[in-house]
């Protein structure tokens, strides 16, 4: 039923780093500010599709996934009432806030706050960039995709496919023992994955999608210009065949920046990989960049 990661919410101490991170580094463009002053990131012609609101803390605040039609959102709140999760029906307020028509939200077994909406605001032929870029990668393939950290792989697995509809893309299968999953709900390879921590939920990070590679290069140069501290090297996924680069962001996750990914289709078979790059994705030096995302510890095991 999920079509799509439509929007994400993040609190920071350092939203405000965000009015020259984002254009000047990664090539968005601000929308309005949000009625709390929160910055408001644009990609494309949707009126936003970062939003990172003030803060004392850095913390993943929603996500929002899409449905194609307005008649699946009470079919997937029904899906998740059957599954014992509490299901939230977000009034007309809450709505204009996420620029959306219609939305519901519930949590997750790990806390985490997820929004499903019809309705996206857009504004045709809108988007300017803060620099020169070929554009982002979105539209059915929605704004990219994030990457969640939790203590059990397996029940994330459990509950993504089997409540929430995620489909497997594939799973790489490290020889230390440790997975990761990705899974996919339109044509972009993932819009979700899953890395196990042990005792630990947290996001690691997200990905924008440029038309161009010149567009990859460009944003790494000006991070090494302008000191932004760089979490992995240039290089090429076994998967998606990404070619990117990862940065970390003023509020603690990282960014990966890329370009090249393979779409998937119906008749995708799910592969398993030894390792997650083909060359390069070097872990840097910098201290700056080597958190592990916005993390946070628990005493449960699968949950």
């Amino acid at each position: 039923m999920l079509s799509s990661l439509a929007y994400l919410g993040f609190r920071s101490p350092n939203s405000d780093q965000w009015r020259t991170f984002a254009p000047d580094i990664l090539g968005c463009m601000l929308g309005e500010d949000g009625e709390d002053g929160s910055v408001r990131v644009r990609i494309d012609d949707a009126e936003w599709r970062i939003q990172i609101h003030p803060g004392e803390t850095d913390e993943v605040a929603y996500f929002g996934w899409a449905v194609s039609e307005e008649g699946m959102l009470p079919a997937f709140a029904e899906r998740l009432r059957a599954a014992g999760l509490t299901v939230h029906t977000g009034d007309r307020g809450l709505a204009e806030k996420r620029s959306v028509d219609q939305l519901i939200w519930f949590e997750d077994p790990w806390a985490f706050r997820h929004e499903v909406v019809w309705g996206q605001v857009v504004e045709p032929s809108s988007f300017r960039p803060g620099r020169p870029v070929s554009g982002f990668v979105t539209g059915k393939q929605g704004l990219g995709h994030a990457v969640l950290l939790l203590p059990d792989v397996e029940a994330g697995h459990a509950f993504f496919t089997e409540v929430m509809g995620f489909r497997l893309s594939d799973k790489i299968a490290r020889p230390d023992g440790t997975q990761s999953h990705f899974y996919h709900c339109n044509g972009r390879h993932h819009s979700l994955a899953l890395a196990q921590v042990p005792g630990a939920v947290g996001l690691n990070h997200i990905m924008l999608q440029l038309h161009n590679i010149d567009d990859v290069g460009t944003a790494l140069d000006l991070c090494r210009a302008r000191g932004v501290p760089l979490r992995k090297e240039l290089g090429r996924h076994t998967n998606d065949q990404m070619i990117s680069f990862y940065l970390t962001t003023p509020s603690s996750f990282h960014l990966e920046y890329g370009f090249g990914a393979l779409d998937v289709d119906d008749d995708w078979v799910p592969a398993t990989y030894r390792r997650a790059s083909t060359w390069g994705h070097k872990m840097t030096d910098d201290p700056a960049g080597r958190t592990p995302g916005i993390l946070r510890r628990t005493e449960a095991v699968g949950a």
